[in-house]
């Protein structure tokens, strides 16, 4: 149990069922500007709500309805009413009446009209108007009944106003629309309006035309003698005004040649003022454009100053930019010579280790042939030498040939009988062999004739040559020699 009396549902429940009940037994209700709301039923007096809300207990207090807007009542006498002066006429006229818009005349309307419709407080309203509009009638005669509709109109409302301040009800406004007889009256007073119009009229026409005639012929007089006096009148000034003519003529040419006297004195007093200002003008004007060229040749000599030294400024400008430009050209271009150059010798350099790499080679290698071939060579004898050296006489006797095949015309201006001429020159070549083998012989200590005797018939059977001895061992020393100095 105590925890149900702490659970928050229970008493939400609690409360939601207190709001039904209080609802099922309050209501708020709001009255609409057109319409009073009136509550009874609990208080003595019932509540009047216009315009405003308040609170209705169901099945305690009841709620109606008394409508506030503007209601049209039509006035009509059902027959005709005679009037103070006993002709019967029959009126039609426009009402507009509302509830009073204060409590008490609300509740007074309640008492009569609650939750009627305007229709049908219209048909409430209508017997007690026309009866107070049938009085109003017989107070009044024909002719101002319908001549001042506005009065009779105003005096319907005075007449009802006190009955229906008592219903509850405000009189707005009250028109006649039409007033009738059936026998006629109110046109025949029309009738005899029309004809005591029309007599008046023509009375007053007649009058007219008659005082108008009077007048006509009054003014005729009058003016005949008005043109008399005038015509006399006129002789007078004419004569008046040849007079005055005569002496203003005088007064004016006398005015005139004093004037034109004047006018020439001043014309020339002008024409000197005139010439005067002119000549200052001029001077002025002269001074003006003296100041002005001086202005101009400053103006001139100064635009060009400024050109000047605008363009001197531009031409120094750009002869410092062209100098660091060539400045700067040619420091680019030392540092690419000088890259260039690095370039170069790195090259050079390298180029040059790699030809002393290679010549250190070529070298080790030509010295490692060297030396093979020196270790042949000592294995060579004497007449392995004498055989190499055999071996190239033919070359030498090529070589000693060949400047004289070259010989392609020979022209010959003196013989003898010495042998000269062309046969000089063929018998050189022997001379030429004789003196390589002289040179072979010299340097080596090996005689070629002797060598090339050998091998003839005369040297194999009558001489013996001794190839080994000195002469091999000096042959022997020149191979070694060359073998150690291979460049010599």
């Amino acid at each position: 149990m105590n925890s149900l009396l702490s659970s928050p549902i229970f008493w939400s429940c609690i409360a939601i069922l207190v709001l039904l009940c209080v609802g099922i037994f309050v209501s708020y209700v709001k009255a609409p500007p057109s319409n009073a709301y009136i509550i009874s039923g609990l208080s003595k007096e019932p509540r009047v709500l216009i315009g405003s809300g308040g609170f209705r207990i169901p099945f305690f207090e009841r709620l109606d309805v008394v409508y506030l807007g503007q209601i049209s009542v039509d006035i009509k006498t059902d027959v005709s009413v005679p009037t103070k002066d006993f002709i019967n006429v029959d009126v039609d006229a426009i009402a507009k009446v509302r509830v009073t818009p204060t409590s008490e005349g609300t509740r007074l309307a309640a008492k009569n009209f609650l939750n009627m419709t305007p229709l049908q407080i219209t048909e409430q309203l209508k017997e007690s108007l026309q009866g107070n509009m049938r009085e109003i009638i017989g107070t009044l005669e024909l002719k101002p009944l319908n001549n001042d509709r506005d009065g009779f109109s105003d005096q319907v409302m005075k007449k009802a106003s006190p009955d229906m301040a008592k219903l509850g009800i405000e009189i707005i406004s009250c028109n006649i629309q039409n007033v009738t007889d059936e026998e006629g009256a109110i046109k025949d007073l029309g009738a005899d309006n029309l004809a005591r119009i029309k007599k008046d009229a023509a009375i007053n026409r007649a009058t007219a035309e008659r005082d108008v005639k009077i007048e006509v012929a009054k003014a005729e007089k009058e003016s005949n003698d008005a043109r008399v006096d005038a015509d006399t009148a006129i002789a007078v000034k004419k004569n008046d005004l040849a007079l005055k003519q005569a002496a203003l003529k005088k007064q004016a040419d006398t005015a005139q040649a004093d004037a034109d006297a004047a006018y020439e004195i001043q014309k020339q007093e002008q024409q000197k003022t005139i010439n005067i200002k002119t000549v200052e003008a001029e001077i002025e004007k002269t001074k003006q454009e003296k100041i002005l060229t001086q202005e101009q040749v400053e103006i001139k000599a100064n635009e060009l100053k400024a050109k000047i030294e605008k363009q001197a400024d531009a031409d120094k400008y750009k002869v410092e930019k062209n100098a660091l430009a060539e400045l700067e050209q040619k420091k680019r271009e030392a540092e690419a010579k000088k890259y260039a150059m690095e370039q170069e010798a790195a090259g050079i350099r390298a180029k040059g280790e790699a030809e002393a790499y290679a010549i250190q080679k070529k070298g080790e290698a030509e010295a490692l042939a060297m030396d093979k071939k020196a270790e042949a060579y000592k294995k060579y004898n004497n007449a392995a030498v004498i055989q190499m050296l055999v071996g190239v006489l033919p070359d030498v006797v090529k070589n000693v040939a060949e400047p004289i095949s070259s010989i392609k015309d020979v022209r010959v201006y003196s013989g003898g009988s010495d042998g000269g001429g062309i046969a000089s020159i063929s018998g050189n070549v022997p001379v030429a062999i004789k003196q390589a083998f002289d040179v072979i012989q010299s340097a080596t200590g090996v005689d070629m004739a002797e060598i090339m005797k050998a091998g003839t018939f005369d040297a194999k059977t009558t001489r013996n040559i001794n190839l080994g001895g000195p002469v091999g061992s000096r042959a022997g020393d020149v191979v070694d020699s060359i073998i150690e100095h291979p460049d010599a």
